[in-house]
């Protein structure tokens, strides 16, 4: 933006149950950053992400989207900031976190509650980020299609999903996350799955779970996809073979490191289109939000159709980091390390 340029105008999208109530709490400091920053805004005040994406939608486009939420809000919107041509012509996307989940935006090293960081981030350059298509092919909501800007999980981790909402209210969402998984962990069921990526099988076999990943994290930190890039244009499949519950407790805590991907039982790939075909119906989670049972899944790629605003987070490559680079326009983006 130049001198000569007006300011960019924000739809600052709120949902008031994120985080538990936390982001409608905090509302008011917010706003007064928002007004110390001096930004043009117009506050969107939606309880259900529907309505709110129907709102942002009729706004003119170059009016700029602030969400203010976790994961599941940003979800909800992309619909109204994704551009599948690549060409950073959609809609512009910042976030603030302040949801029970905020992965993504941890990734880039924004954190809950910190509105003077994230609205200073606002004044750097835009970058392009990739999203995933999700299409359910056998299940619950068979024939669907969903966006997704982080990512999604099958078998265990879903179920642990399911299981947040009976957490005890006094845990963080860190500790919420640990204890659901810990109640998951005693119903542990194996289930036959086979995992393509562009076409060549990575694992065909018993599994607990399958995630396909493009940020690094879901589950307030859990590290599933540590190798993923959300600039490079490549979606990240990540699948257990057959663990037992001692097992599975430990690779929790290889998780939270991201030290789990050279464990014997863990399998992974990266490429442009991911197909996973369950044996029996297994949870689904897109974004942390439960989307149902499903048998067949497949994730595409959608490189660089996100325009985000305050997500450039410079990574050092080695020597010995062969993967491609990204198209000039892109970021490279990862903050965990």
């Amino acid at each position: 933006m130049t001198q000569t340029d007006p300011p960019r105008r924000y739809a600052v999208v709120l949902n008031p149950s994120a985080g538990r109530g936390l982001a409608e709490r905090e509302w008011p400091r917010l706003e007064a950053e928002l007004r110390r920053h001096r930004l043009p805004f117009d506050l969107i005040r939606e309880p259900s992400g529907a309505a709110a994406l129907e709102r942002v939608c009729a706004l003119p486009a170059d009016v700029a989207v602030l969400a203010v939420g976790g994961d599941g809000t940003v979800t909800a919107l992309l619909p109204a900031v994704v551009d599948e041509t690549g060409l950073g012509r959609g809609r512009a996307l910042g976030l603030v976190p302040l949801g029970s989940g905020n992965d993504f935006a941890g990734m880039l090293g924004l954190r809950p509650g910190d509105f003077a960081g994230a609205l200073d981030r606002l004044a750097a350059p835009p970058c392009r980020v990739d999203a995933l298509r999700v299409r359910i092919v056998e299940g619950d909501v068979a024939g669907t299609s969903r966006l997704l800007l982080n990512g999604l999980g099958m078998g265990l981790d879903a179920e642990v999903a399911a299981l947040l909402p009976q957490a005890p209210a006094r845990l963080s969402g860190f500790g919420r996350y640990t204890w659901a998984a810990l109640t998951a962990l005693r119903g542990l069921t194996l289930t036959p799955v086979t995992v393509e990526v562009d076409g060549a099988v990575v694992y065909s076999g018993p599994s607990c779970l399958a995630a396909v990943m493009n940020g690094t994290r879901y589950g307030a930190g859990f590290r599933v996809s540590p190798l993923s890039d959300p600039g490079d244009g490549r979606l990240n499949a990540v699948v257990s073979g057959p663990v037992g519950r001692l097992q599975v407790l430990g690779l929790m805590g290889l998780l939270l490191r991201g030290r789990h991907l050279g464990h014997p039982q863990v399998h992974h790939a990266a490429g442009r289109r991911v197909t996973a075909t369950w044996a029996r119906p297994t949870h689904l989670h897109l974004d942390g939000d439960l989307a149902g049972r499903v048998t067949r899944v497949e994730v595409e790629m959608l490189p660089g159709a996100v325009t985000l605003l305050g997500g450039a987070v410079s990574r050092q490559r080695s020597a010995k980091d062969r993967r491609p680079q990204p198209e000039p326009g892109r970021c490279v983006l990862k903050a965990d390390g």
